[in-house]
C-alpha cells in the first residue's frame, strides 16, 4: 500500500495540513502524521527523513511557515520526493514560507504547493505516487472528472442566471 508521510513543523500547522490528509485517505493513501521541527528537533528531522524509505513512505509533506526550512532540511536527508506546503503568517502572509521553501539550494529540490494549499499537497503526492500505483492514477482520473463536471455544471446555471439580468 503506498503510504505518505504529512509532517509539520508546529502543531498549530494541523488545519492546514487536514486537507492533504482527507485526500490522501480519499485515495486509499496510508498516512502519517506527525510534529517535528527542522530547528527544534533538528536530530528527529534527520532519522525520520533518512529512514523514511526503508519504513515504507514513498512521498513526504512538510508544512512549515516562516522560515520554513522543514522540506529543505527532509529533502537533504531523504531521496523521496518531499513536497513543500507553506503557511499562510502574520508577519508577511505566508510570502516568508514561500519563498524559504522554493529557494532550494542546487541539488536539494523541495516541489511547493501555494500558501495554505493543503489540499495540493494530498493531490500532488497522489499524482506523483499514481506512476506506480494504477490503482491510485485512477482515482485521482476520477476526482479531475467530477471536477470538470462540476464546472460545466456552475458553468450552465451561470449562463442561465446571466440570460435574466
Amino acid at each position: 500500500m503506498a503510504k505518505v508521510a504529512v509532517i509539520m513543523g508546529s502543531k498549530s500547522d494541523l488545519s492546514v495540513v487536514k486537507p492533504a490528509v482527507s485526500v490522501l485517505r480519499g485515495f486509499g493513501i496510508e498516512v502519517e502524521v506527525r510534529v517535528i521541527s527542522a530547528h527544534r528537533t533538528p536530530e528527529q528531522a534527520h532519522e525520520f527523513a533518512s529512514s523514511a524509505k526503508a519504513n515504507g513512505f514513498e512521498a513526504i509533506i512538510c508544512a512549515a511557515g516562516k522560515a520554513a526550512h522543514l522540506g529543505g532540511v527532509f529533502a537533504a536527508s531523504t531521496t523521496l520526493p518531499v513536497i513543500g506546503l507553506p503557511i499562510k503568517t502574520d508577519m508577511m502572509g505566508g510570502l516568508d514560507s514561500l519563498l524559504s521553501i522554493v529557494q532550494m539550494p542546487s541539488g536539494i529540490p523541495v516541489a511547493t504547493v501555494g500558501v495554505n494549499a493543503g489540499e495540493n499537497a494530498g493531490i500532488l503526492a497522489a499524482q506523483i505516487l499514481g506512476v506506480k500505483y494504477p490503482e491510485i492514477a485512477e482515482k485521482i482520473a476520477e476526482y479531475k472528472e467530477n471536477m470538470k463536471k462540476k464546472i460545466n455544471s456552475d458553468d450552465l446555471a451561470v449562463q442561465g442566471e446571466a440570460a435574466e439580468f
